[in-house]
């Protein structure tokens, strides 16, 4: 269980390119839009089955986070090139910025033995979640072609970088005022 487990965060990693060359390369969305489901449900699915079996590792621990920035990343990417949009490009770019400042700071908290004060918060969790639905929408409307739904992708993406800003400064928070 515990290889299970580590793979479905491993084929996360992998999610992301993939993502990104079936829309720019093959110019399939269902195939990205296929893609992203997945990768997002093995996301809960890892964390739920390493708790449930008490298969938690290190290596699962670090690699978590980092399989769902690259997906995020090649998503939030392929979605500015679609959209050819400056505003959901600057989105974009505050969220992924958002992710390096955060992981910068766990980073910092591990190597000071303060990583009680970086745990995941529920409110990240929110953010992950609007994120990801926000991000399905996007690949829904490029399949479906229904501008309505883009629309309140977009909206629900600046959401989303309202919530990181919030999480963001939170985190700053709990290491720049011990």
């Amino acid at each position: 269980m515990k290889k299970f487990v580590l793979l479905l965060t491993v084929l996360r990693i992998f999610a992301g390119p993939l993502l990104f060359l079936s829309i720019i390369i093959l110019d399939a969305n269902f195939l990205a839009l296929c893609i992203f489901v997945v990768a997002s449900i093995s996301d809960f699915l890892d964390g739920f089955l390493a708790r449930s079996f008490n298969v938690e590792s290190s290596l699962g621990a670090i690699l978590d986070p980092i399989a769902d920035k690259i997906l995020v990343l090649f998503a939030l990417f392929t979605i500015t090139v679609i959209t050819k949009d400056p505003f959901i490009g600057g989105i974009a770019a505050l969220i992924l910025s958002r992710e390096f400042w955060v992981s910068a700071l766990r980073e910092f908290a591990a190597s000071n033995s303060l990583s009680d004060l970086t745990k995941v918060t529920f409110l990240a969790k929110i953010k992950t979640s609007v994120q990801f639905i926000s991000i399905t929408m996007f690949f829904l409307g490029f399949w479906s072609g229904n501008a309505l739904v883009i629309f309140l992708a977009s909206f629900m993406l600046f959401l989303a970088a309202l919530i990181s800003i919030k999480t963001a400064i939170d985190y700053s928070n709990k290491i720049f005022n011990l």
